[in-house]
Order: structure tokens, then sequence, then C-alpha cells
């Protein structure tokens, strides 16, 4: 059994997924974010960075591992599925998990700072990370144009690129001209999986953009 701490955040996302694809029994324990419940001292026993998601593997000696990318890579091993076995195969998920996480995620991380939350709109950072984005996803499209997936087959590499740039909106990213990527999301949105690990956590409480973002700002700026 797995113990998962998370929120309903693009990160957090990626662990759900992951789980409901591998089809693990697995506990969801949603911390509030807004309340700093990821900086108690309980949970930085768990994840000393006090961030979400993180997992206690119940079944290996209380086994805990903390940041999103290397929560997916324990999962997928564990199972045995998600992530080939084969040197080259899993070079190839392995490179593409590393393009979200030290390319997609943050860019995209930055543009909702400046674009969504903060009240001030400072132009040439808006457009630095919205543009570096923009060309990330186009990365993602030519490659795709040529393979269905990122690494041939369906991987944890899909699954955490895809869980961050379904949120291109809230970014103000467009994806206009991006067809092939658009198949291979529409492809993953189809995923009853990936459907559930979205919806998971559920939402609490219903917000518009404004007022979610002016929540999210003010967990920004603690």
């Amino acid at each position: 059994m797995i113990d998962l701490y998370t929120a309903r955040t693009p990160n957090g996302y990626k662990a759900t997924v992951t789980l409901e694809e591998l089809e693990m029994d697995y506990t969801v324990h949603h911390l509030q974010l807004m309340e700093n419940e990821q900086k108690e001292p309980w949970f930085l026993k768990i994840n000393p960075n006090g961030r979400i998601p993180a997992i206690i593997d119940r079944a290996n000696d209380d086994f805990a591992v903390f940041e999103s990318g290397a929560i997916m890579i324990y999962l997928a091993e564990k199972a045995g599925k998600l992530l080939p076995t084969d040197e080259k195969g899993r070079s190839r998920v392995m490179q593409w998990l590393m393009f979200q996480m030290g390319g997609i995620g943050p860019m995209m991380g930055q543009a909702n700072v400046f674009y969504r939350y903060f009240p001030e709109k400072y132009q040439p950072a808006i457009d630095r990370y919205q543009n570096e984005g923009r060309r990330l996803m186009e990365v993602i499209d030519g490659h795709l144009a040529h393979h269905e997936y990122l690494a041939d087959d369906y991987s944890i590499a899909d699954i955490a690129n895809w869980c961050w740039i379904r949120g291109h909106e809230w970014s103000g990213i467009s994806i206009d001209g991006l067809d092939h990527m658009k198949r291979w999301m529409d492809d993953i949105a189809a995923r009853p999986a990936a459907i559930k690990g979205i919806n998971t956590p559920p939402e609490e409480v219903k917000q518009d953009d404004e007022q979610k973002a002016k929540d999210i700002l003010k967990f920004v700026q603690k």
C-alpha cells in the first residue's frame, strides 16, 4: 500500500496519474497548501523540502520518496510498467522526463507566477517564460510528428509532460498550430486512469480563475 501526500497541482497529478495507470492501491492524504501543512514537522520528516507530492511505501519498510519525477520512477520500477528495462528504451523515457522537470515545469511555473498570480504585470518576464514555454512545446510537437508517444510506447514521460501541458491556458501559452501535440494530448485525456488521476484529490471548493489566482498568490508570497 502506498500513502500519497499530495494536492491539486501538476506535480501532484504526476503521482496520481501514475498510480492510477499502474493500478496500484494507494491512500490519498490531501495536504492544505494554503495553510502551510506541507511545512509542518511531521511532513518535513517525509520530505525535507516541504513540497508535494511525497509517498510512503508501507510494503517496503515505510520507505519515503519525494520529488515527483523520483516518485514516478520508483513506482514504475516497482510495478514493472511505464518504464522500459532495456538500456536505450529506459534512456529515452528518462530524457523526456528530464525535459519536463528541467524545462516544461519550471518555464510554465514561472509563467503562471508572472502572468496569472502577481497583480503587477512585468511584461518582459511574462514574455520570457511564455515564449520559452511555447518553444519547448514546439520541440514536443516536432517530435510527435514522427512518434505516437514521446518515448515510443506510453510511459511516465508522457504522463509528466501532459500533466503540465494540459494547463497551458492558465500559463497564457497558445498551442495554436501544434497539431501533433494536440493529438497526443487528446489521446492521453481519453485514458480513464489519466482523468481519474487529475481529479484526485477532488476539488473541495469551486472557484473562478480570478479568486483562485488571488489565493495562490497568498501562498506564493509566504
